[in-house]
């Protein structure tokens, strides 16, 4: 059974607002259905991502924007949280058991996704900085990346923000030189080396095929793979030249849909912080491993166009629903124009957790 997704919605990523987590969720879904055919009686599910504690939270958006789904539940997977949601919808509808799924991924500003108390074998060192510094000077000592190749990614990703009005860092400017010369957090990375956790909500509809026969335009999930390595980062710690979930969640991905690399137009990277999107780019396979700091200025493969998680900012349950919303709309021609991508027939998204333990791939294509 083919999978689509019909519409998508986001709000304005903000470092903190006055709505709670219901009530921001509710917004984004009510815009959400305004964009598409499919009646509101006939969405049968909805998911919450989330790493919120709130609890019966499905059941109360639910009940706040005037639903009545045969499944309301709330997910967490920390910054997975987004596509492991859209893993479920698209599970719950090739199953058969849904025809139309919301899932619609929310934060706040004092998430406590932010934290990762649980994992005693960090140490002192239990912020996610630590473990992303590790894997930098890793890739340095082995591949003579350097602290200008993060910069790079850091202007790239911030100058993209800059076309994107939901983007937290919308209409800042940071130069080479300014990311260059920030403040210096864990060697090597500095401050516009790292994302900014802050509060927003992304959401989506998922449908059947017999539903998309109603939509506009929808774009089909032709892949869709995740992996998971545990949750400590002494699970995973013996090899910090890349990252494992990735591999295997992108190698199965590619393996569904029948594509390879080089068939990706468009990719939305999880660039929490700037080594991670060099690690991702050999990870996923778009170029040979040790040259990720090669691939940056490439122009053949358009990535993180909405500003990635440092230009956007990382709502934690909703990053990975905004980076498939960005997908969608590359691919349906809908993006802003200032934004907007020429001959993009396919996309991927690739969202992660913890040091890498996780990882989710979902290819897109229109």
């Amino acid at each position: 059974m083919k999978i689509g997704i019909d519409s998508v919605d986001t709000l304005e990523f903000k470092k903190f607002s006055d709505y709670s987590i219901s009530e921001l969720a509710s917004k984004s879904i009510i815009n959400l259905l305004k964009k598409t055919k499919i009646e509101k009686n006939e969405v049968d599910g909805l998911i919450v991502s989330t790493c919120a504690n709130e609890q019966y939270l499905g059941n109360i958006i639910s009940e706040m924007v005037g639903l009545n789904p045969k499944i309301s539940t709330k997910l967490e997977n920390l910054c997975n949280s987004g596509t492991s949601a859209i893993f479920l919808g698209y599970s719950l509808i090739s199953s058969g058991v849904c025809n139309s799924i919301i899932v619609t991924g929310i934060e706040k500003q004092n998430s406590p996704g932010n934290q990762l108390l649980w994992d005693i074998t960090r140490g002192v060192y239990d912020l996610p900085v630590h473990w992303a510094a590790l894997y930098a000077k890793t890739h340095f000592r082995n591949y003579n990346t350097s602290e200008e190749d993060l910069a790079l990614v850091s202007e790239k990703n911030h100058k993209n923000a800059n076309n994107n009005p939901n983007a937290l860092f919308y209409n800042k400017v940071f130069s080479f030189n300014d990311i260059m010369n920030s403040k210096k957090i864990v060697e090597p990375l500095k401050i516009l080396d790292c994302c900014y956790p802050c509060e927003g909500c992304s959401s989506l509809l998922l449908v059947s095929e017999k539903l998309a026969k109603r939509s506009e335009d929808p774009i089909w999930i032709k892949g869709i793979s995740q992996n998971n390595q545990g949750a400590s980062f002494a699970n995973i710690s013996f090899d910090l030249r890349s990252i494992a979930s990735t591999k295997i969640a992108a190698r199965e991905a590619f393996k569904q849909s029948k594509l390879k690399p080089s068939d990706i137009d468009i990719a939305e990277i999880h660039d929490a912080f700037t080594i991670l999107e060099i690690l991702a780019y050999e990870d996923i396979g778009f170029i040979e491993k040790g040259n990720g700091s090669k691939f940056i200025k490439q122009d053949r493969i358009h990535t993180n166009i909405r500003g990635g998680l440092i230009g956007c900012g990382h709502p934690t349950g909703a990053t990975g629903i905004d980076q498939t919303n960005e997908i969608v709309l590359q691919l349906q021609d809908k993006a802003p124009r200032l934004r907007q991508r020429k001959n993009c027939t396919r996309g991927l998204i690739h969202n992660m957790a913890a040091a890498g333990t996780s990882s989710t791939i979902i290819i897109l294509e229109k």
